[in-house]
């Protein structure tokens, strides 16, 4: 049975070690880098399934990695930062992190969130198409209007669980439950901060989205103009 790998970015010691062992025990094969300088290199190298980020780094800063380990692919990403005011989870967010805790964290809920956003990388075997957009299920790509379109793992999934329902207005608290998959600790908004960048990507004028519209006071729908 093959063991996901997981490349945990860390540059204390004891807390890398934590990390490290929780996920072993829980099945996963670890990979280490103390400085993001190491850990670019690793992403380069390795075959990886999942990073598990620290935001502070020695060498090149969490920010800095996390840019290039999205222009290098999809791999899903969790930023691990004592930096846990907003505007610091919103910029990892809005960098293409899937996910985002805060120290001091618990190990089992770090496990359980590295197996959701894993879960939620899972090729299937179908496609979905609605209103233009065709999501490939299986090979993880978009495409509209037959142009493919790089998005993160959280952007796909997101816009997958609201064209799985074309015209269903789903609230955020619903999108966090069946994008994330787990209960939600955090800010609602990260919602919208990923909606936000989806229509960046999907609509022709992201100021005025034809696709993924917002039903105020209640969440967004995707619309099969």
């Amino acid at each position: 049975m093959r063991r996901d790998r997981v490349l945990v970015v860390e540059d204390e010691e004891a807390i890398r070690e934590l990390v490290a062992f929780h996920l072993e025990e829980a099945g996963f094969t670890v990979v280490q880098a103390v400085d993001g300088e190491q850990a670019i290199a690793l992403a380069r190298e390795e075959e990886l399934q999942l990073a598990v980020l620290d935001l502070m780094l020695p060498k090149v800063d969490g920010v800095a990695v996390l840019r290039e380990l999205r222009k290098l692919g999809r791999l899903p990403v969790i930023m691990l930062t004592a930096r846990t005011e907003e505007a610091d989870r919103v910029r990892g967010l809005e960098l293409g992190a899937d996910d985002y805790m805060g120290k001091p964290f618990s190990p089992r809920e770090l496990v359980a969130r590295v197996k959701a956003v894993l879960r939620r990388s899972e090729p299937d075997a179908e496609s979905i198409s609605a209103g233009g957009v065709t999501l490939d299920l299986a090979a993880h790509r978009c495409y509209v209007a037959e142009r493919e379109v790089a998005l993160t793992l959280t952007e796909f999934g997101l816009l997958r669980a609201l064209m799985e329902r074309p015209g269903q207005v789903l609230t955020r608290e619903i999108l966090l439950q069946r994008v994330w998959g787990y209960d939600f600790y955090g800010d609602a908004r990260t919602v919208d901060v990923h909606v936000r960048h989806l229509r960046e990507k999907v609509e022709e004028e992201p100021s005025r989205p034809r696709l993924v519209e917002t039903v105020r006071g209640v969440g967004y729908r995707f619309a099969q103009a």
